[in-house]
């Protein structure tokens, strides 16, 4: 259920279409899964290894998506990117031709107003020269990379690595959405970091499916690359309801629905800092799940403090953690930079601001977007440019689970219910038009959407 970042033509977008879900079963009112659930019982820490993850740093991360396409939203190079994004995913790579499990990256500078290779390596250079760090995430519809074997394995290793030498990348994103194996993954990024050293950064941007039951390839690659893991960011939108660590079932688009969830990563052995949270920048970005930005807030003062919680309440505040991820920079450069601003400011890590220093000419200044304080500048609660007020990130206007203005009479499909289950290829009416659903969805409303779940099939 990965927001579709890239309209349904030809060019790349991450579909994360629910592969994962032939190991578990959804079912009707609730969500019984195969497996083991994925429930609040911590487990033993793994033996010492000789490599330690590049984490806990003594600051959060504010991790941000940069755009390597033009879907619609801006485009930009790197130098644009605020000083509070201080983890940079670039997405994304590609699949290496001849090279099983091997990946590549090819700027597409025609999409990018020419942006070049030199330009945007001396961009990565700037970003580290100030102490942030830029990995390259692998994944979306044509860059996902099967890694099932030890060759595969190999292979991914050595040519990350290599791409690490040829443009300063600090790491990898893990951001595969066909399924993931966790035993030759866990593999391949051993051998990077044996290659790379402790400095290496792994972050992990798996949907929230990945982590209801422990029979998930995203549950056990977690455990499995624990000593050598950044952070995971799951993406908590596209999601519909899900289940929070209390067996409590919890609907997309609530602070609830943030720290319930994240709770499961936080008990299932994985150390607070390697825990973020991922939201999208914009209503645009996703198809379903936005909040205000408030609320992300909120849900970081739950998890660390135990204040600014919903109905959901951790037994025992964790501290400090991760941080925060957004799809995406370039979504919220459209909205001037207000999660990195108001969010920047709550985990500390800089303003939303331009900055200020362009290599090789290639921005013409500043983005546009220079915030300044812009969008309230405030951290407590306002949601600066939030798309519509929406309240609790419902999406698309569903009022109390009605179907809204479905026609009288015209529309063969039965009409949308928030509380119905759909899976890729149900139909249903809604607003006066037939939608199909596109993989499994619950409570998303049927809304126009390049990146949504519902495919719009014309007016009935």
């Amino acid at each position: 259920m990965r927001t579709h970042r890239h309209p349904a033509d030809g060019s790349r977008r991450p579909a994360r279409l629910l592969a994962a879900l032939t190991a578990a079963t959804v079912a009707l009112g609730g969500l019984a899964l195969a497996g083991t659930s994925a429930q609040a019982a911590p487990q033993p820490a793994a033996a010492a290894t000789t490599v330690a993850a590049a984490a806990a740093p003594g600051h959060q991360w504010l991790t941000g998506y940069w755009h390597n396409f033009n879907n619609g939203s801006v485009v930009m190079p790197l130098s644009d990117i605020p000083p509070a994004y201080n983890l940079v995913a670039v997405a994304f790579a590609d699949n290496l031709t001849g090279t099983p499990g091997g990946i590549t990256f090819n700027l597409s500078s025609a999409e990018l107003n020419g942006y070049t290779v030199p330009q945007f390596k001396a961009d990565i250079a700037a970003i580290r020269a100030q102490g942030r760090k830029v990995i390259l995430s692998v994944g979306g519809e044509k860059g996902n990379v099967i890694v099932s074997n030890a060759t595969e394995a190999k292979n991914f290793a050595d040519t990350a690595y290599a791409l690490m030498q040829e443009y300063g990348f600090d790491g990898v994103d893990i951001d595969l959405e066909h399924g993931i194996n966790a035993t030759y993954m866990s593999s391949a990024l051993h051998q990077l970091s044996a290659k790379a050293g402790p400095n290496l950064i792994i972050a992990m941007a798996p949907q929230t499916i990945d982590y209801q039951a422990t029979s998930m390839g995203y549950y056990q690659l977690a455990l499995a690359i624990k000593d050598i893991l950044t952070i995971v960011n799951t993406q908590y939108y596209n999601s519909g309801a899900m289940m929070g660590c209390n067996q409590q079932v919890y609907s997309q688009g609530s602070v609830d629905f943030l720290t319930a969830l994240s709770c499961i990563q936080l008990e299932m052995g994985l150390r607070p800092d390697q825990v973020g949270i991922g939201v999208p920048a914009v209503q645009a970005a996703a198809g379903g799940g936005y909040q205000p930005i408030a609320n992300v807030i909120k849900a970081v003062d739950c998890l660390e403090t135990g204040t600014g919680c919903g109905a959901f309440r951790p037994a025992t505040p964790y501290g400090k953690i991760g941080g925060v991820m957004t799809w995406s920079i370039n979504w919220d450069k459209k909205n001037n930079y207000a999660l990195a601003t108001q969010v920047g400011a709550r985990l500390g890590t800089g303003t939303g601001g331009s900055t200020g220093g362009t290599t090789g000419g290639t921005t013409g200044g500043t983005t546009g977007g220079t915030t300044g304080g812009t969008t309230g500048g405030t951290t407590g609660g306002t949601t600066g440019g939030t798309t519509g007020g929406t309240t609790g990130g419902t999406t698309g206007g569903t009022t109390g689970g009605t179907t809204g203005g479905t026609t009288g009479g015209t529309c063969s499909a039965a009409p949308w219910s928030a509380t119905t289950t759909y899976t890729g290829g149900n139909t249903v009416s809604h607003n006066g038009r037939t939608w199909q659903a596109k993989w499994w969805t619950r409570g998303d409303a049927p809304v126009t959407s390049d990146w949504g779940v519902w495919k719009d099939l014309g007016a009935c």
